[in-house]
């Protein structure tokens, strides 16, 4: 049964997932493995040393896509948030992204088209742009926070210099999907469909990424770093 609202600890992380199967990627993301028999979302969350309160918020952020609506001022776990997001770099670098490559290559075949080939150096370039955003935070956002948190000197860097720079990794990649539905010269195939699925979800799933990283994880630093003036 589809539940109407916002999920709450005492829901039943199984009927979560039965009811948003795209959930499957935030567990994932969370840590989480399968096999947690009928307990709660704050049962399963505990069991796995994951903040509850951040792990609804980030549900139903995905669920609601209600983002805009998230107050700044919600408490939430910054680390619990890191560990969401790098392996969420992981995922997509060393997963998604190399999957739909060799996917898109399938299903443009061995034409030497030139749109084929501008297919082909578009997502390429598209994906080193995805790289040097994520290992920048790697390097440089994400370590600078955990200096914050542990009351390290962080003299020279702050969240505004991120927040400033921070693009949309997925605008190419809907670029991407329109040149394919305009342009492509390949006969519709499954294999064409089913990687024009992928690139569909790749780009709403790197925009919600985002959206975690603007709405939740910018406010909550910006506090951190008030708090520690």
């Amino acid at each position: 049964m589809y539940k109407i609202g916002k999920y709450t600890e005492s829901d039943s992380m199984s009927d979560l997932i039965n009811c948003n199967y795209s959930i499957l990627l935030v567990i994932s993301r969370f840590g989480i493995s399968l096999g947690f028999g009928d307990k709660t979302i704050e049962e399963v969350c505990k069991q796995n040393d994951i903040d509850t309160k951040t792990f609804l918020i980030i549900v139903n952020m995905l669920i609601n896509e209600e983002s805009d609506d998230i107050s700044i001022n919600s408490t939430v776990s910054i680390q619990t948030i890191l560990n969401y997001l790098q392996n969420s770099h992981k995922y997509f670098l060393q997963f998604k992204l190399p999957n739909i490559r060799r996917m898109l290559k399938a299903a443009l075949g061995d034409r030497d088209s030139n749109v084929s080939i501008v297919i082909m150096k578009f997502y390429d370039e598209y994906v080193m742009g995805v790289t040097k955003h994520m290992q920048y935070e790697e390097k440089y956002v994400f370590p600078y926070i955990k200096d914050l948190i542990s009351g390290n000197d962080t003299e020279g860097y702050n969240i505004e210099v991120f927040s400033k720079q921070h693009d949309n990794v997925e605008s190419k990649l809907s670029e991407l999907k329109n040149i394919i539905i305009k342009y492509c010269p390949v006969e519709m195939n499954n294999e064409l469909i089913s990687v024009l699925f992928d690139i569909f979800a790749c780009a709403k799933d790197l925009s919600y990424h985002n959206d975690i990283e603007d709405k939740l994880l910018v406010p909550a630093i910006e506090r951190l770093e008030c708090n520690n003036k």
